[in-house]
């Protein structure tokens, strides 16, 4: 008896839980859909003249990068915005302006939901470094608790029918691959972005500390 007491608390909570994650994928989905739709058919975004609405967002964050010790916007997005991102003006404000849209209908839905989330915290994040706060923080915190513990946050939507589908598609192992892959993009980016804000030297000095602890906890559990 205690078993089943047990597991149908467990799905009852499971019930809110998704309830919960619901109300929360509404709202962040909608705020998604609107920003969007103020940007798809508008000049400079979607229509002509293309990328003039992007080119005029990061010349403002370039300019902030410049003011004083400690900008607003750090001084390596200046070098990303200046050599990348402007010159692609054109294609970000395409993909910003549908990009939104989608991501908040995903979100609406329920469709693949934990990778729509992914989109949106990837977009904040682009926004914030570029000094924008707006709505963005809150999004931000709400997407990113969607990616790490929306476990549940499809149950009331598509994901119900598309997570399984697709489990069932993907070859054996996968899901043990993934995670793997995953770290090690991380660690990709993390060494590009250490480059990219501390000078070579403190670069360095985080590498090795790292070394030494890894090799030092490893040899430590082989030990016990």
């Amino acid at each position: 008896m205690g078993t089943i007491e047990a597991h149908t608390r467990r799905s009852e909570f499971a019930g809110f839980e998704a309830g919960a994650w619901l109300f929360v994928r509404l709202v962040l989905g909608a705020e998604w859909v609107r920003g969007g739709l103020e940007k798809v058919g508008q000049a400079g975004w979607t229509e002509p003249p293309l990328g003039r609405s992007v080119s005029g967002f990061l010349k403002g964050a370039i300019a902030k990068s410049t003011e004083g010790a400690h900008p607003e916007v750090p001084h390596w997005y200046h070098t990303v915005a200046e050599q990348v991102l402007l010159p692609n003006a054109e294609l970000l404000g395409i993909l910003v302006s549908y990009g939104e849209v989608l991501v908040g209908i995903a979100l609406v839905l329920g469709f693949l939901t934990r990778i729509a989330a992914l989109g949106g915290v990837t977009m904040n994040l682009a926004f914030l470094w570029a000094g924008t706060t707006s709505t963005n923080p809150p999004m931000l915190l709400l997407g990113v608790a969607l990616v790490l513990f929306g476990t549940e946050a499809g149950r009331f939507g598509l994901d119900r029918w598309v997570i399984p589908q697709a489990e069932a598609w993907l070859p054996p192992g996968f899901g043990r691959v993934l995670p793997s892959v995953m770290l090690g993009l991380a660690v990709i980016a993390a060494g590009a972005l250490a480059l990219a804000v501390t000078d070579t030297a403190t670069w360095a000095g985080l590498l090795a500390f790292t070394l030494i602890a890894t090799i030092g906890a490893t040899w430590r559990h082989r030990s016990l």
